[in-house]
């Protein structure tokens, strides 16, 4: 492993703290390094805060060294204004002679410029250490800004006999989930939740469990709330509107509810490309990464689509025998492990559609 590769690691390992919490804006990683000792790092605040190069710069005790460091970031520094000042203009600022830089940022407003600013002011710029490796991180921020769509999730649980869930007399009265994994897996889940930026579920799954889609098993920010509902049958007093968490109702009726303060309301066309037409609305609305969770049509819809990056898919030990078949799909299987009794695959989408 190179010096740039062992210090880009490092990036790579802190800008992880702001997923979840930077969107729209990526989570990036910075690391100030002097004689071979890290002297400041720092990752993306949440949105609106400081970005990575600044609290790395800012968390440097002594500020003279900087004229002799390595500025290490994990995606190329910002050129523009926007709700923080460029931050290209402020490692100049500070004369920081060489900046190691692992991915070009794709953002129309960056894209270059910011290494350009940074080249004319005489400083050395190393661009693609551990390119791979930072796109794999950047993958939201990458796929929002180069297929101008959100970075797409589906998940599911299905037991050892291929069910997404059980006929109704199988349920309670009691509109409530019905669970097929065990408690680690549900939190893990609710780790996932507070990772994107929006989570979405179809009418059924809303009729059915009445979820609340937030992140109560574990500390994270709750996504905003993504819910289709075509004809409007959800009645007030689920947990989907309580207003609690920011929510978008997605339906084909195009006025308003009685009580629009508790959600947006957003009409799109259902028609054959409906998920298409949904994928750039939320694009419009910068939404950077969807987590899907159900129902399985609605699932199904986006794989039919072939608008989805990952599956995560629990398998649990029970069996239905009957009840709603788990949706159907190809790609390409990067990770598998056992949860206590749950399995869990993870899925990528090899041949992705591009907007």
């Amino acid at each position: 492993m190179s010096v740039n590769e062992k210090y880009m690691r490092r990036c790579l390992e802190i800008a992880k703290n702001g997923i979840g919490s930077t969107a729209p804006n990526p989570s990036v990683g910075a690391v100030i390094v002097h004689n071979d000792r890290i002297i400041g790092e720092g990752y993306t605040s949440s949105f609106g805060g400081p970005h990575a190069e600044v609290s790395a710069i800012r968390s440097v005790k002594d500020k003279t060294l900087l004229k002799k460091s390595t500025l290490y970031v994990t995606l190329e520094p910002c050129s523009h204004y926007g709700k923080t000042p460029p931050c290209a203009n402020l490692i100049v600022e500070n004369k920081i002679p060489k900046v190691v830089i692992g991915l070009k940022d794709p953002h129309d407003k960056v894209a270059g410029k910011g290494m350009e600013i940074l080249e004319k002011a005489g400083c050395s710029v190393t661009l693609g250490v551990l390119e791979k490796e930072c796109r794999e991180h950047h993958r939201r921020f990458l796929t929002f800004h180069e297929q101008k769509r959100p970075y797409i999730i589906l998940k599911w649980a299905e037991t050892a006999d291929g069910f997404i869930a059980p006929i109704k007399e199988h349920r309670n009265s009691k509109v409530e989930p019905y669970w097929i994994t065990n408690t680690y897996s549900r939190q893990l889940v609710h780790k996932w939740r507070g990772e994107e930026q929006a989570i979405l579920v179809g009418t059924n799954t809303v009729l059915d469990d009445n979820p609340k889609l937030d992140t109560r098993l574990w500390k994270g920010k709750a996504p905003i709330r993504l819910i289709i509902d075509k004809n409007r049958k959800i009645p007030k007093g689920f947990h989907v509107l309580d207003g609690k968490q920011s929510t978008i109702v997605i339906s084909s009726i195009n006025n308003s509810y009685n009580n629009t303060q508790n959600y947006d309301l957003q009409f799109i066309e259902f028609n054959d490309e409906f998920i298409l037409e949904l994928s750039k609305n939320l694009f419009k609305r910068n939404i950077l990464s969807v987590f899907v969770e159900g129902g399985a049509k609605t699932l199904q819809a986006f794989i039919d689509a072939n608008l989805w990056d990952e599956a995560r898919i629990f398998i649990g030990k029970n069996t239905f025998e009957k009840g709603i078949k788990a949706p159907i799909l190809q790609g390409q299987l990067t990770a598998e492990k056992s949860i206590v009794n749950d399995q869990l695959k993870i899925i990528r989408n090899d041949k992705k559609h591009h907007i």
